[in-house]
């Protein structure tokens, strides 16, 4: 593990946790394969229903390892290739919440803009200033993500400047969903996290899948996929125990299946 990065697993709950706060959890070549062979594990394992990524304070990540402008261009492909973890991220299949405890920057965004959901501490703070430490530009999907999420004026603001936003001004345009105390984060993203995980682990897979892919169809084409996941949910086992459940007037054991 090289301590940068752990991993627990509680009640159907992974957390995933950049360990490296001397360093302000920069991600470098080590931190990004630890990384990516975590998220390989968690989506082998079928008795996850969340994955939480978070940090050890104060910062959640100010982004990677600078790259020698020296670098002949395939090395510098081939690093790039090295210390990108947000499709592995994104092709977690189930819901991934982004607990925020601190500035995420750069890298450290790009990563934050992978989950389905983002919480925040007051003091977190958020900036891509890539294009202002000269020859950089975001490489982990941060100019793909950014306007889907926030719209393309926002996303040209914050790329272009580089400034920095504020937790409550990351709320405002819709980057983060929830600001909350800094001693309430880790209690807050559990309430949230185990909310998700009461649900049926196959429905909230078809949930993300059906949100992420319809987004980059047509609406008809979206509603047909729509329609699809459903029929294939009513035949699975969760469907069942969900309706023998609530006729037998008891909690529903789901199983993700």
């Amino acid at each position: 593990n090289n301590n940068t990065t752990y991993l627990s697993i509680k009640d159907q709950i992974a957390t995933v946790v950049l360990n490296n706060p001397s360093r302000k959890n920069v991600i470098d070549q080590n931190m990004a394969g630890n990384l990516n062979a975590i998220f390989h594990q968690l989506n082998e394992n079928e008795h996850i229903s969340v994955v939480v990524i978070t940090s050890t304070a104060p910062v959640f990540s100010t982004g990677r390892t600078s790259i020698n402008t020296k670098t002949p261009l395939s090395e510098r492909k081939q690093l790039l290739h090295e210390l990108s973890i947000s499709n592995n991220l994104t092709r977690l299949k189930v819901p991934l919440i982004a607990s925020i405890n601190g500035d995420a920057m750069e890298h450290g965004l790009e990563i934050a803009l992978c989950a389905d959901i983002r919480i925040c501490n007051m003091s977190a703070r958020f900036r891509f200033n890539d294009l202002h430490k000269g020859l950089d530009f975001p490489m982990d999907g941060g100019t793909q993500r950014l306007p889907r999420l926030i719209g393309s004026s926002w996303a040209m603001d914050m790329l272009l400047t580089g400034r920095i936003v504020s937790a409550q001004e990351a709320l405002s345009i819709g980057l983060v969903n929830k600001v909350v105390k800094d001693d309430l984060l880790e209690k807050t993203t559990e309430q949230v996290a185990s909310s998700i995980a009461t649900g049926g682990t196959i429905a909230n897979q078809y949930v993300k899948e059906s949100v992420y892919k319809g987004m980059e169809m047509s609406l008809i084409d979206g509603l047909t996929l729509e329609t699809d996941l459903n029929v294939i949910l009513q035949s699975t086992y969760d469907r069942s125990e969900g309706i023998k459940s609530f006729l037998e007037k008891r909690p529903p054991l789901f199983r993700g299946e």
